[in-house]
C-alpha cells in the first residue's frame, strides 16, 4: 500500500550560488513521497522507497520503481522506469539516475527528454555538472514525431553529436562533432556548432543561409547575422552575393520603445554586369545603387497613434530589383500620419510622396505623381438622435504639387491625370437620416449640405474641350434632399425562405457647379455596378460630386434552402430625371463617360450568386446596355473547395471605352487552385491568361510538403513583361523550414499557396 512520508527541508541542501539556472530551493521546502514500501536504514541513514515511487520536490516530479535517498551525502538513486518532470514541463526518461538532491548536478543513463514545444533529446547518458551545465554524450536532437507504424525508421531530420553542452549560464548548446541527418543520412557535418539553447529568444551570431535565382541577378546565396545590441534593440545584416551582379550589402536596426518602434534600414551594391539587364532600362544605366529608409509607429495614447514608413534610393528601380524587404512594391508610398480614433469620430492627417518603381530609366511616371502635403479627414456621428435620427459630418482637406503634368492618351481621347502646380480643397458634409417604418414598408428620408473651397495655381491644360478655371480660387456647394423606400417581402416554405426586397431612391439636387472646370485628382476611378446602384454620390472622391435629380431602382432577392442551397441576386437601373447629368459632363479624364450613367436611362446592373453544400459557388456581376442589352462588363467567379481540392476561376470583360479606359475590349480569365496529393503533400498553381492578344500573361506552379517538423514550399513564376517595365521576368522560389532550427529560402517573392 502507499505510504505518504513529509520529509523536513533540513535533509535537503539549498542551491548553491554556482547554480544559474533559476532554481532555488527554499530551505523549508518539503518532500512529498509515496511507495508501495518504504525502507529505513538509520546506521547508514539511508531511505529506499520499493515499487510505485512517485517524488514531488520543489516543482519537480518524479516516478521510477525504487529510489535510494542517502541523508549523509545528500544523493538520489533512481533506477526502472525513471520519468521526470521539471518545473518548466520538460520530462525526462531515464533507465538509471544519480543525482543531489536539489536536481543541481548528477548522472543518468539512456535518457531522453520531451520538451513542451515537441522537441526531442535522446542520449546513452547524461551528465549534470555544478548546477549549471547538462552534458549528453551520443545525442540525438530532432523535433520531428516518431513513425507511428515504424517508430526505429529515422526521423525526417536529426542532428548527431557526440557531445552535447548546454550551458546554464550562458544559456548556450554547443555541439561537437555534429552531423545533420535527412532520411537517415548525413549531409552536413560541423566539428563545433555553439547555438541558443530553448530558454533564449534573442543571441546574436549566423542565421540561416537563403538563396535566390532569378534571370537578371543570377543565382544568390545570403548570409544574414544578427545582433542583439540591448534589450530593446538588435540588428541584422545581411551580405548577398550574386553570380550576376556581385555583392550586396543590406541591413536593418530595430529599436522599440514602452510606446512603439523604429526601424531603419539600408542597402547598397555595385553592379558587376549592368548590361544583363534590359538595354536602356534604369537597371542597366545604373552602376552604383543604394537605398536608405526608415519606419516607425508610436501610441501617444489608447486613441492616437503616429508613423512613417519612407525610402530614398539613387533610382527608381533598386528596391524593386533586389526585392528589399518591406520595399518591394512597384508603387512604394512614403508616408506620415497622424491617427485618432474615438467612439463617436476619427480623425487621420496623412502626407504622400509615391515612388514608382519600374525600368523606365527617364523615371517619368514618377515624376509625374502628385506630392501629398497634407491629407486631412474627419468624420463625426452624434451620440444622440437629432429628431429622431442620425446625425453625421465629414470634413477633407487636401493639398497637394507636382511639377509634371500628367497626361496619357486613350484611343483619341487625351486624358489629363494630373496638372503641374498646386492645388488645395477644403470639403465638409453634414448629413442627417431616419428611417420610419410603416407596416413593413421602410422610409428613409435624407438631407444633406456640402461645400468645398478650391486654391489653386496651376498651369492649364493644352487642346482641352472643355472650359478649365482660371481663377486663383473657387466655391462651390451641393445641397441634397433623398427619400429610399424598401418594402422587404419574406416568403417560406417547408424546406426554404425567400426575401424579395424591392427599393426605389430619389434624390433632388442643385447642377454640380463648375462641372469640368476644376481638377480631378481623387475621383478618377469610376465603375458603376450592383455595388454602387444606391450609392448617393458614386463618384469615388471628393473631386467630383454627383448634381441633379436622379432615381435608383431595383429588387434584391434573398433564399436559403435546408439542404444547404443559398441564392442572391439584384438587378436594377438609374434614372436621370432632371438637371445637369454629372456623368455626361466630360471632366479632365473624361471619367463618367462610357460609364453606363451618361445617358438618361442607364445601363441594366444584374449580380447573382449560388452557393452550394458541396463547396461549388458561383457569383456574377454585369452591366448591360440599356438599349441593346449588349454586354458592357462582366465579373465572373466560380470556386470549388473540399478536403483536397480548391480552386476558382475569374473571367472579367471589359467593353471598349475609347473616351476614358481602354481604346478596345479586355477579356481575361484569371485562375489559381491548389490540390492536396495526401496528408502531406500538395500542388497549387496561378495563370492569367489575355483572350483577346490570345497570350498567358503571369503564370505560377508549385509544390509544398508540411508535416510537424518540416515545411518545403518550391515554386516557379513567371511574367509576359513586353515593355520590360520589371528587371527579371522570372523568378524561383523555395522556402524550407526545420521547427525550431530557421528557414533555409530560395527566392526573394512571397510564395503563392492557397492550400
Amino acid at each position: 500500500m502507499a505510504f505518504p512520508y513529509l520529509a523536513s527541508g533540513t535533509g535537503a541542501r539549498g542551491q548553491d550560488a554556482g547554480n544559474t539556472l533559476g532554481v532555488t530551493v527554499p530551505d523549508d521546502a518539503k518532500m512529498l513521497l509515496a511507495a508501495d514500501e518504504l525502507i529505513y536504514n538509520r546506521d547508514a541513514q539511508n531511505v529506499s522507497a520499493v515499487g510505485g515511487v512517485q517524488i514531488n520536490y520543489n516543482g519537480y516530479r518524479m516516478v521510477a520503481q525504487r529510489v535510494d535517498y542517502n541523508q549523509q551525502t545528500g544523493r538520489v538513486m533512481a533506477v526502472g522506469n525513471i520519468e521526470l518532470v521539471e518545473p518548466d514541463g520538460n520530462r525526462i526518461y531515464a533507465d538509471s539516475l544519480d543525482v543531489t538532491d536539489d536536481f543541481g548536478q548528477g548522472f543518468i543513463n539512456s535518457i531522453r527528454v520531451e520538451t513542451l514545444d515537441n522537441t526531442r533529446f535522446a542520449a546513452e547518458s547524461g551528465e549534470r555538472v555544478g548546477g549549471r551545465d547538462v552534458i549528453l554524450n551520443n545525442g540525438v536532437y530532432t523535433a520531428c514525431l516518431p513513425c507511428a507504424d515504424k517508430p526505429d525508421r529515422p526521423p525526417l531530420w536529426q542532428i548527431k553529436a557526440e557531445r552535447i553542452i548546454q550551458n546554464g549560464e550562458k544559456h548556450t548548446v554547443r555541439l561537437e562533432k555534429a552531423r545533420f541527418e535527412l532520411f537517415g543520412n548525413a549531409v552536413a557535418y560541423l566539428p563545433v556548432a555553439v547555438v541558443p539553447d530553448h530558454t533564449v529568444k534573442r543571441k546574436s551570431g549566423f542565421l540561416f543561409p537563403k538563396m535566390s535565382m532569378t534571370e537578371n541577378l543570377g543565382f544568390g546565396v545570403t548570409v544574414p547575422y544578427y545582433y542583439v545590441i540591448s534589450n530593446h534593440m538588435d540588428a541584422t545584416l545581411n551580405t548577398t552575393g550574386y553570380t550576376k551582379q556581385g555583392v550586396l550589402i543590406d541591413g536593418e536596426v530595430r529599436r522599440r520603445y514602452r510606446n512603439g518602434s523604429v526601424k531603419f534600414q539600408f542597402a547598397a551594391i555595385k553592379q558587376a554586369r549592368p548590361g544583363a539587364f534590359a538595354a536602356g532600362s534604369s537597371d542597366a544605366t545604373s552602376d552604383a545603387r543604394g537605398m536608405i529608409g526608415s519606419s516607425g509607429e508610436f501610441k501617444i495614447n489608447p486613441r492616437w497613434t503616429f508613423g512613417w514608413d519612407a525610402m530614398y534610393q539613387t533610382d527608381n528601380n533598386f528596391a524593386y530589383t533586389y526585392s528589399l524587404e518591406g520595399k518591394k512594391q512597384s508603387t512604394f508610398t512614403n508616408k506620415v500620419y497622424l491617427t485618432g480614433l474615438g467612439e463617436q469620430n476619427y480623425f487621420n492627417a496623412s502626407a504622400y510622396y509615391f515612388d514608382v518603381q519600374n525600368a523606365d530609366a527617364l523615371n517619368a511616371s514618377e515624376k509625374s505623381q502628385a506630392v501629398v502635403l497634407p491629407v486631412v479627414d474627419y468624420s463625426y456621428v452624434a451620440p444622440e438622435p437629432i429628431a429622431g435620427g442620425e446625425l453625421s459630418a465629414d470634413l477633407n482637406f487636401t493639398s497637394l504639387s507636382r511639377y509634371k503634368a500628367d497626361t496619357s492618351v486613350v484611343g483619341n481621347s487625351r486624358r489629363y491625370r494630373g496638372l503641374k502646380g498646386y492645388m488645395s480643397r477644403m470639403t465638409g458634409e453634414v448629413e442627417w437620416d431616419r428611417t420610419f417604418n410603416l407596416g413593413g414598408l421602410l422610409l428613409t428620408p435624407l438631407v444633406a449640405a456640402r461645400g468645398d473651397a478650391y486654391g489653386f495655381n496651376m498651369t492649364g491644360p493644352t487642346n482641352y474641350a472643355g472650359n478649365f478655371t482660371n481663377e486663383a480660387s473657387a466655391t462651390r456647394y451641393m445641397l441634397t434632399a433623398g427619400l429610399e423606400a424598401r418594402y422587404p417581402i419574406l416568403m417560406t416554405t417547408d424546406n426554404s425562405s425567400h426575401v424579395f426586397e424591392p427599393m426605389a431612391q430619389i434624390f433632388a439636387r442643385n447642377d454640380e457647379q463648375l462641372a469640368g472646370r476644376l481638377p480631378n485628382e481623387d475621383a478618377q476611378s469610376f465603375v458603376f455596378d450592383t455595388t454602387t446602384l444606391f450609392s448617393r454620390d458614386k463618384f469615388s472622391g471628393y473631386d467630383r460630386v454627383e448634381g441633379g435629380t436622379r432615381a435608383n431602382v431595383g429588387v434584391r432577392y434573398t433564399g436559403t434552402f435546408d439542404n444547404g442551397f443559398g441564392l442572391n441576386a439584384m438587378f436594377g437601373q438609374s434614372f436621370h430625371l432632371a438637371g445637369l447629368n454629372s456623368f455626361a459632363t466630360p471632366d479632365l479624364v473624361n471619367v463618367g463617360a462610357d460609364s453606363g450613367l451618361e445617358t438618361k436611362k442607364s445601363d441594366y446592373v444584374a449580380g447573382a450568386g449560388v452557393t452550394t453544400p458541396y463547396g461549388v459557388s458561383v457569383a456574377v456581376n454585369t452591366r448591360l446596355d440599356e438599349k441593346t442589352l449588349d454586354v458592357r462588363q462582366t465579373n465572373a467567379m466560380v470556386g470549388f473547395s473540399n478536403k483536397r481540392l480548391t480552386t476558382n476561376v475569374i473571367f472579367t470583360q471589359l467593353a471598349a471605352q475609347p473616351e476614358y479606359a481602354f481604346a478596345t475590349k479586355s477579356n481575361e480569365i484569371q485562375t489559381n487552385s491548389s490540390f492536396k496529393l495526401n496528408d502531406n503533400w500538395s500542388t497549387f498553381g496561378s495563370l492569367t491568361y489575355d483572350i483577346d492578344n490570345k497570350l498567358i500573361s503571369k503564370y505560377g506552379a508549385g509544390i509544398a510538403y508540411g508535416d510537424e517538423c518540416t515545411t518545403l514550399t518550391l515554386a516557379y513564376s513567371e511574367i509576359n513583361d513586353k515593355n520590360n517595365t520589371t528587371a527579371n521576368d522570372w523568378a524561383v522560389n523555395a522556402v524550407l523550414t526545420f521547427r525550431t532550427l530557421g528557414d533555409i529560402k530560395v527566392g526573394t517573392e512571397e510564395l503563392t499557396n492557397n492550400d
